[in-house]
């Protein structure tokens, strides 16, 4: 990162922090390449401690982000390298997209967290010169807009990006604007105020620890450690697999233990066992089930699901027999 005031092209502390951040990010992909290969129990990665690491990783990096982006433009925007950095990471997330079509179809990734990089990145630039304050009430403000600016008008496919549809579209990592922006606009602001307080000097003048190295260079090659590690840990899964597989329980024991345990988050025992019996029934007698379990559900599947998860919800709360529902509307 450039700063001028204190002499250094970069701030090792910001290079350590992101690099940290990566190590992070590697953590929690090499539990997802577990999960996805069964060694975990279907839903770790995406419900309780899991979910809260992936999603103080990602705001993480999009925070750094936009401390990064005050830091290199602070003094007016340096076009050519600002052009150089955004098509590089364009270019990755359109390869992350094309490689994920062809693995994951229905779950490809059209707007990950290095597309919301790209688009945080040129947005940012318009927020530069505003005061931190200022800064801090949109943050909040884009924080909290999915919570009340929902509409089916962002449900077409083409606005997905945007944030604001009334369900989660289909994709194995989906970063939007909305409200993924807010760590961007608070980053920037964050820079401010470290600048103007002089903290921005204090972190330049700091000598990283030899165990910063494996940090500081990762940090400094952040995009190339992004896209190279997953498809190394994916190998060293699928090695594993060749020399301990994993033991493979029924699709319908993984999905109702990977439905109880995120049904638990938010209701009672009793609730989600009779719930995840009702989903799990369902779903195998309407032939879906192994789809579900293999790959991410498409609109069709999404708005059927939303209905069973309906008609068991009614079945949990009322503590009717689950074989004595009405079953004339079941799909086939």
């Amino acid at each position: 990162m450039r700063h001028r005031a204190a002499g250094k092209t970069r701030i090792e502390a910001i290079d350590i922090a992101r690099g940290i951040a990566l190590f992070a990010m590697a953590v929690y992909h090499f539990g997802w390449d577990l999960e996805f290969f069964g060694y975990m129990e279907p839903g770790t990665t995406v419900t309780g401690g899991w979910k809260l690491f992936a999603r103080s990783i990602a705001t993480s990096f999009i925070f750094l982000v936009g401390v990064g982006l005050f830091l290199a433009h602070e003094k007016g925007i340096r076009w050519r390298s600002f052009a150089k950095r955004l098509l590089m990471i364009v270019s990755a997330a359109a390869a992350i997209s094309l490689a994920t079509w062809f693995a994951f179809p229905s779950g490809f990734i059209f707007f990950g967290i290095l597309h919301h990089i790209a688009l945080a990145s040129l947005l940012g630039l318009a927020f530069l010169r505003f005061p931190a304050w200022s800064l801090l009430v949109l943050a909040a403000l884009v924080a909290a807009a999915p919570h009340f600016l929902r509409s089916a008008f962002f449900d077409t496919p083409a606005l997905w990006w945007v944030g604001l549809s009334t369900f989660r579209p289909p994709s194995n990592d989906y970063v939007p604007l909305f409200p993924w922006f807010a760590a961007t606009l608070a980053g920037i602001a964050a820079a401010r105020i470290a600048r103007d307080s002089g903290f921005l000097n204090w972190l330049s003048l700091m000598k990283p620890a030899r165990w910063h190295a494996p940090f500081t260079f990762a940090g400094r090659h952040s995009l190339a450690f992004y896209l190279l590690h997953q498809p190394v840990l994916i190998g060293c899964v699928w090695v594993l697999t060749q020399i301990w597989p994993p033991a493979v329980e029924p699709a319908e024991i993984r999905f109702t233990k990977a439905c109880v345990s995120q049904c638990l988050e938010s209701r009672d025992e009793a609730f989600c066992t009779a719930y995840c019996a009702c989903f799990t029934d369902t779903l195998k007698a309407e032939g879906r089930l192994d789809a579900l379990m293999t790959s991410t559900p498409g609109l069709e599947t999404q708005s059927r699901l939303s209905e069973i998860a309906a008609e068991c919800t009614m079945t949990a709360e009322t503590g009717s027999d689950f074989t004595e529902r009405d079953t004339s509307n079941e799909r086939p």
